[in-house]
Formats: C-alpha cells, sequence, structure tokens
C-alpha cells in the first residue's frame, strides 16, 4: 500500500477491539474496482471527488461529503465519478458485528437490518462517520472512547437508514452508575473498556452507555476526561509540573495534556501553575 502522500493510496486497517472491524482509507483515480461481494456491509464515506458505481442493475454517483450504504452480499463495482478520482473512507462491519449490537439493545430479533436505498446526503451524520472513522484509525484514542462512539454512531446509522425499532429508553440505574464512576475515578490513567465497565455493573455495553449517559450528560470517555483535567488542575496547583502531570493521569504525552488543559480552562498548564504558585 501507498503512502498517503502519492498520487493514489489505500490504507487498510482492522480495529481489533471492535471485533476486527474492517477500515480503509484510499485516494483512487484510475483504479476501478470489478464487479464484487462483501460478506458483510460497505458503509463508504466520499470525502473529495466523486465515485461512480453499478449496484441492483443501476449506476449510483456519490459526490463528497455524502456515504454509500450496501448490504451484504450485494455485487457492485467502483470507479472515478471525477476526473481527480475520488477520497473515501470506508467502514465493513460483518454480520455478527451488527447482530451483537442490535443485541445489546435488546431489540426483538426480526432478522438482519437492511440498507434502504443508495446513496444518503445526510450531512451531520456523513461528519459523524468520518470522525468516527479517523478516530478507529488514531492508536492514541482511548478504547472506552472508540468503543462508545462506535456504538452511538451505528445506532443512529441503523435508525435513519434501515427501518431499526426505536430502543426503549434506558432506566436511570442509579448502583449502576455510582459503580461506574467510582470505577472510572479510580483508573484514571488506565481507564476500563466499556465492555468491562458494563461486565462490572451487570449491563450490555449499549444499554450502559445510554444509561450514563441519561444520567450523568456525558458519555463515559468525556465524563472521563473531565475527572482528569479537574484532577490535573488540582496537582498542577499543588506544584506538580505539566509532565508529570500528564504521565500520572493517562494522558498520551504533555502536548496531549496542554490541549485539554486550555480548550477546558483557557490557559496552558505551565501558565496555570505559575499563576497557582504566585
Amino acid at each position: 500500500m501507498d503512502a498517503p502522500g502519492a498520487r493514489e493510496y489505500a490504507r487498510f486497517h482492522a480495529a481489533d477491539d471492535l471485533g476486527g472491524l474492517e477500515l480503509l482509507s484510499a485516494r483512487f483515480i484510475e483504479h476501478r474496482f470489478a464487479p464484487h461481494v462483501h460478506d458483510g456491509y460497505v458503509i463508504a464515506l466520499v470525502e473529495e471527488g466523486a465515485e461512480r458505481y453499478r449496484y441492483r442493475g443501476e449506476e449510483h454517483l456519490v459526490p463528497a461529503g455524502s456515504f454509500a450504504l450496501l448490504n451484504p452480499d450485494e455485487v457492485h463495482t467502483g470507479s472515478k465519478g471525477s476526473e481527480q478520482g475520488w477520497r473515501y473512507r470506508v467502514f465493513y462491519p460483518d454480520t455478527g458485528l451488527v447482530e451483537s449490537l442490535l443485541g445489546e439493545l435488546e431489540l426483538p430479533n426480526s432478522g438482519l437490518p437492511m440498507f434502504r436505498g443508495n446513496v444518503h446526503a445526510d450531512p451531520d451524520l456523513a461528519a459523524a462517520l468520518g470522525h468516527l472513522h479517523r478516530l478507529l484509525e488514531d492508536p492514541g484514542a482511548s478504547v472506552l472512547r472508540r468503543q462508545t462512539q462506535w456504538r452511538e454512531v451505528m445506532l443512529e446509522l441503523l435508525r435513519r437508514h434501515a427501518a431499526l425499532p426505536t430502543p426503549r429508553q434506558p432506566g436511570s440505574e442509579p448502583l449502576a452508575v455510582a459503580r461506574a464512576r467510582e470505577l472510572l475515578a479510580s483508573r484514571l490513567a488506565e481507564p476500563p473498556s466499556l465492555e468491562e465497565l458494563a461486565a462490572v455493573v451487570n449491563l450490555s455495553p449499549f444499554h450502559f452507555a445510554r444509561v450514563f449517559r441519561r444520567a450523568t450528560g456525558l458519555p463515559p470517555h468525556a465524563w472521563l476526561k473531565q475527572r482528569r483535567l479537574e484532577q490535573a488542575r488540582m496537582l498542577l496547583k499543588a506544584g506538580c509540573v505539566p509532565i508529570e502531570v500528564a504521565a500520572q493521569l493517562g494522558f498520551a504525552d504533555q502536548s496531549h495534556l496542554a490541549r485539554q488543559f486550555k480548550q477546558a480552562y483557557g490557559v496552558a498548564p505551565g501558565e496555570y501553575r505559575r499563576a497557582c504558585a504566585r
């Protein structure tokens, strides 16, 4: 595979923390896909140019900012839909992964969902898909965040474009939320995965994530981020230097701490520490 700086490139990745979910980032110009099938779903977001493909006996054009949805075992092709070709991001969730998500939502078993339509201009969902894909490619992103956002985006995609029944509203589950908050607060540097959190409180991962958000107003990874920043502020006020704070609280590095701290409080960690010392 070529590097992204080349005229054409293709970068493949498998997310082990999401059951081996396969991902592709690519730019193609002259490449043409012969008729083929996938045994799972295809979710293809075009970010630049346009892709043309044949599916169910018809030609379809996917312009930048839109996405194509293909069901399992459907023959399709792929080629450029503009002179500059196309740059896109693709998710290939297999049927077992989608079935497990639906099982977590405790929906009636009515078989595999099928996407309706082909090409969709759905701006906020397209943005969410692009953000999720980049997140899943980022080796520094936390497993907790990746697993939570994957579920949230897929739920919205299936609700909008596969006639998925609306899941029941999550209950309050105060004891489960309290236990999860305790566990997260005790493991700021090495947070548990979504599956581990859910197992501790005896809920399915998807149901737990929705219960937690309803109770706190934040998904688990965002709640964890707030607690890390609060603890960072306390340590800096006590005189700890930023590099030690970053290491102690599980930030990827000092610059990671600096970005998040400034976003939250408007000043850099070092500046905050010096001001408190004065």
